[in-house]
């Protein structure tokens, strides 16, 4: 029995016995000493000299490979997370120190592969955090012991795992962002060439020399090649990241046309089917030419001009072309025999030289295409804008253009693109069959995945020329176009076709004025997408993309026809229409129905078939991409015959549930169905009620702050959210209220979804106004926090929503349910904050000079701030005084209207909303039935704010009409499409005293209260008017108010 007893890890102490005796219990099989083990090692992480005990171990070549190998993945971790000066526990200097004075030293002379590898990653990343500045000499290190350990007379090992490490400190750095990393390599570049360079040179020389010759020392011939490997793979990227200028280093110079030299030598060696070469070597002669054209097009891309202008780079780019060329004469099918795979030959029997040929090809591809750019998108490609540079750029791009990009090499590498590599290969035609999905999905090529494709990147290739050599292209391509296109009955060359037509479908937007493609469509295509002879299933994909490219780019096109086509290929009874057909038809139908030009009426004949043939595929296809891709284009169409799918939307929503299920943890794909949801619900207005029982408990467990795939869905949850409510017809309120407490833990400042978590909370206060108002004090301490702190946008959706509210509670319960409102504002401190706010603007704006007063109000919040007291004052002064009087409680109430009201009325002229002014204006006359001096003191900037306001709202300031706001036919509110939140919205607006209320009654009426109350109108005049400026009681007196 086993009568072990674990000691708690800090109180077993460190040392080096104890540390490897808990990695042999950590590297064992018993999952209970693997625990307790794993338990010590990461107490022991934060302890000092933990790191360098890890090392001693792992440097002790007597020691278990398992120990050993534990021991440097630990410390590589560790350095991770505790290298860094900053980081919580950090490694101690000398501990650092000592570690790094052991790493390179051991590296070298470890003799497991593997543990070399890891130690050499863990050096690289030492680097990173320490060069140049605290590890200085750390590159000068490294390239001092590969020099010692290319020397004759040491171990061939030991210059492999220098290499080794060389290779991972430069991948380091050449990825490094910051300046003076990227400057101290630069600064070492040379030396570092010099030595890499001279072991590359001496090993490539003694494996060629052994394999031409027929040499002794295979086993010395094969570390060479291996060694040359990585030297090699050391050099690419110190050529691309070691110079801004690789064109002005003689060493570089020198390297290029070695590396040219040996492409060319490499080339003919792994070519030569003669060759004697075994498997194993063939293959890493491949590797050294895959790194050589990495290097080619990686220095193309990163200093372009740099690359043209080095020697020999033109014909080496004509060099590939030669390869594409040679490539494409067996590159496409040439029958429909390769579809069928019963030609008899075996699937992976084609050209056993095809894979690095046509590796070299493709990046002669892309090393073409980045000089096409060079030439024809410099802006885009060059960086340097110095007087020598701009030089180099003219030089660079009069080079390429007039030694490599000619009018003839620019025809010459078009009809090669379209006749030989737009061409499917027998190997695409057998994926076709047997894994059509997969196939499609990498046909489609989004993103950066062309580059890995060579029929893709020469798509992209013939573009660029089409785009930039229209007038030499363009009259060949057309030539080809039409024998093909308009001898489409004489002509059975399928394949042929095919790459034509892919050639007009990716040129549409240059061909567009060149083709008479309704003609094309009515004369040639209408027909083939109808032919079931074998293989024209080929066609038919086509048809299906070229329709994608040209229908947005050309107008007046026969779109009821082109509908047909795409409703006969989505046709599953068609047996040509085999699944990739009907997926890529499936994918081009969102082009078809997206452009503007669109219209439900044209297209409402083909509606029910091409949506339950589409339907039909979502169900069928298996893979998440395949799904995702249909869904966006269901989602298109139920947007674009918006209230066209009411009809099928029983069939939509059927479908959704179980794509839900099977989606699982593929979020792209439930987003996919939300926004369907959304498009649907927006489509369906009051009748998506029926839906809510599906729907809302979707949204529920989106929006839940506990759910785990709220942080995947919540922003489409609240999309759909937002659509639900703004289309609920009044008797479907009681299904969304009970959503309402997810949005309590959105209203916080920083949240992300805040802004859409404010939209909503004002819809409710529409939909659902008592409600809101029950909750409504769990909805004001973030409100409190949101004014404080939040940007002007939250701000103002927040004092938005508390406006309504206002108007709300009054329409509820009238002035008593007003009161109550207050109150909550009082006691959650948010009419303190308003009240605070304004004080604040007020103090900014009496100083001046350079310690002036700021304030964090802006001109728009102080608004929306000024238009919650107005509504306060317009429905009761008397409440107004009262609140105020309890958000300043520390100062008398005429001293806070005093600077209120100085502030108010210094605001005005900076209200431009006109129901915002006017709201302010019947607040400012309401405070006239109070009688008190503090406002009559302000007569003469009452009617000079009167007199304003009066001709902004009528057309006429004698007119006995009322004032612009006010509703004369409340019927004019009435929606065609009644929703809750219109008639909450239109409920509020009918007792809005903006809209209610004429401006003119209303001053005429206040004035004649104030007359009455000073004792008549000598009084008024003798106490009030007499102070008010003759010219502003001129102006006033021409409304006819008074």
């Amino acid at each position: 029995m086993n009568f072990t007893i674990e000691v708690p890890g800090e109180a077993n102490p460190l040392s080096i016995q104890t540390l490897y005796h808990t990695l042999t219990a950590a590297s064992s099989t018993d999952p209970q000493q693997i625990k307790s083990a794993t338990q010590q090692l990461q107490n022991w992480e934060k302890q000092a000299g933990y790191y360098s005990s890890l090392q001693t171990i792992f440097v002790d070549t007597s020691l278990p490979v398992e120990v050993r190998y534990l021991c440097i993945i630990q410390l590589k971790n560790g350095i991770d997370r505790y290298w860094r000066k900053t980081a919580p526990n950090a490694i101690k200097k000398d501990e650092k120190n000592q570690i790094r004075a052991r790493s390179i030293e051991s590296g070298t002379k470890e003799p497991d592969a593997r543990l070399a590898l890891q130690n050499a990653l863990m050096i690289a990343k030492i680097i990173r955090h320490e060069y140049p500045l605290d590890w200085p000499e750390a590159v000068s290190t490294i390239v001092s012991n590969l020099r010692s350990a290319s020397q004759p007379t040491r171990n061939t090992m030991e210059l492999a795992r220098a290499l080794l490490i060389l290779l991972e400190a430069i991948k380091e750095l050449s990825t490094a962002r910051i300046q003076r990393t990227r400057a101290s390599l630069q600064a070492a570049a040379v030396e570092v060439l010099q030595v890499l360079g001279k072991i590359y040179v001496d090993k490539v020389q003694t494996w060629t020399n052994f394999f031409r010759h027929r040499g002794d020392d295979e086993g010395g011939a094969i570390d060479s090649i291996e060694q040359s490997l990585v030297a090699l793979r050391v050099l690419r990227r110190l050529l691309v990241a070691g110079w801004d200028f690789p064109n002005r280093s003689p060493e570089v110079e020198h390297v290029w046309m070695l590396l040219i030299n040996h492409f060319h030598e490499m080339l003919s060696l792994a070519a030569d089917g003669s060759s004697s070469l075994h498997e194993s070597v063939r293959l890493l002669v491949e590797k050294h030419l895959r790194q050589i054209a990495k290097l080619h097009q990686n220095l193309a891309k990163t200093h372009p001009a740099g690359f043209a202008l080095l020697p020999g780079s033109t014909q080496l780019v004509s060099a590939y072309w030669s390869l594409i060329a040679r490539l494409g004469e067996s590159f496409g099918s040439h029958t429909l025999m390769d579809f069928s795979g019963q030609n008899g030959m075996d699937r992976d029997a084609d050209d056993a030289n095809v894979p690095i040929m046509e590796y070299l090809s493709l990046k002669g591809l892309l090393l073409l295409r980045e000089c096409v750019k060079m030439v024809f998108n410099p802006a885009q490609t060059f960086k340097y804008q110095q007087a020598h540079d701009k030089e180099e750029k003219t030089r660079s791009r009069e080079l390429i253009k007039g030694d490599l990009l000619t009018e003839d090499f620019a025809q010459t590498t078009m009809q090669t693109l379209v006749t030989r590599y737009f061409v499917f290969r027998p190997r695409d035609l057998r994926e076709w069959e047997e894994q059509p999905e997969e196939w499609e999905r990498r046909e489609e090529g989004e993103d950066d995945i062309w580059e890995f494709s060579i029929r893709s990147c020469a798509e992209k290739l013939f573009l660029e020329l089409m785009l930039n050599y229209k007038a030499q292209l363009v009259p060949t391509l057309l030539s080809v176009f039409g024998k093909v296109a308009y001898k489409a009955t004489q002509n059975n060359n399928i394949f042929l076709k095919e790459s034509v037509y892919g050639a007009i479908g990716l040129g549409a937007a240059v061909l567009e004025d060149e083709i008479d493609f309704n003609s094309f469509l009515n004369e040639t295509l209408a027909r083939e997408v109808q032919v079931s002879q074998s293989g024209y299933n080929i066609l038919r994909r086509r048809i299906a993309i070229v329709l994608g490219k040209w229908l947005p780019v050309k107008d007046g096109l026969n779109r009821p026809l082109v509908y047909q086509i795409f409703q006969h290929l989505l046709d599953r009874q068609d047996p040509l229409n085999d699944l990739v057909v009907r997926i890529t038809a499936g994918r081009q139908l969102k082009n078809i129905i997206s452009p503007f030009e669109f219209t439900f009426e044209g297209f409402r004949p083909y509606c029910a078939t091409v949506l339950g043939h589409l339907m039909a595929l979502i169900e069928e296809v298996e893979l998440s991409e395949t799904k995702l891709a249909l869904l966006n284009t269901l989602s298109t169409l139920v947007q674009s015959v918006e209230d066209g799918i009411v009809p099928f939307a029983d069939h939509i929503i059927s479908l959704l549930p179980p794509l839900w299920e099977q989606a699982g943890a593929e979020f792209l794909m439930k987003q996919a169905i939300l926004g369907i949801l959304s498009s649907l619900m927006s489509s369906m207005k009051a009748n998506s009620q029926k839906y809510h029982s599906l729907i809302i408990p979707l949204v529920d467990s989106s929006v839940d702050i506990s759910s785990e795939t709220r942080i995947y869905l919540l922003d489409d949850a609240m999309d759909l959210w937002a659509t639900v409510l703004r289309q609920t017809p009044p008797a479907g309120i009681t299904d969304v209220v009970p959503l309402v407490p997810h949005l309590f833990p959105m209203l916080e400042v920083g949240s992300d979804t805040l802004r859409r978590a404010l939209e909503i909370t004002e819809i409710y206060v529409y939909l659902a106004p008592s409600q809101v108002l029950a909750s409504f004090d769990v909805f004001l301490p973030p409100f409190v926090g949101l004014l404080e702190h939040a940007k002007r946008e939250a701000t103002g959706l927040v004092l938005a929503i508390v406006d309504k509210a206002i108007q709300s509670a009054l329409m509820l319960g009238g002035k008593d349910a007003l009161t109550t409102l207050t109150s909550q504002l009082l006691q959650f401190n948010l009419l303190q904050t308003i009240v605070a706010g304004l004080r604040g603007a007020h103090q900014a704006h009496q100083s001046s000079g350079p310690n002036r007063s700021k304030t964090w109000l802006d001109v728009l919040v102080e608004t929306d701030y000024l238009s919650i007291l107005s509504r306060l004052t317009v429905t009761s002064p008397d409440l107004f005084l009262e609140a105020l009087k309890a958000a300043a409680p520390n100062e008398e109430l005429n001293v806070t209207t005093k600077w209120l009201l100085s502030e108010w009325f210094g605001h005005l002229d900076n209200i431009s909303h006109p129901e915002k002014k006017k709201l302010s204006c019947l607040a400012l006359t309401a405070l006239l039935q109070t009688g008190q001096p503090w406002i009559m003191v302000h007569l003469q900037e009452l009617m000079a704010i009167w007199t304003e306001t009066v001709l902004d709202l009528y057309d006429e300031p004698d007119s006995k009409e009322t004032d612009c706001l006010v509703y004369k036919d409340p019927r004019s509110l009435e929606a065609e499409e009644e929703t809750a939140e219109k008639e909450g919205q239109r409920k509020l607006l009918l007792i809005d005293p903006v809209h209610q209320l004429d401006l003119r009654g209303v001053i005429r009426e206040h004035l004649e209260c104030s007359i009455s109350a000073s004792g008549g109108s000598e009084a008024f005049q003798t106490e009030w008017v007499v102070n008010v400026d003759g010219d502003v009681l001129q102006e006033f007196g021409k409304l006819g108010i008074f």
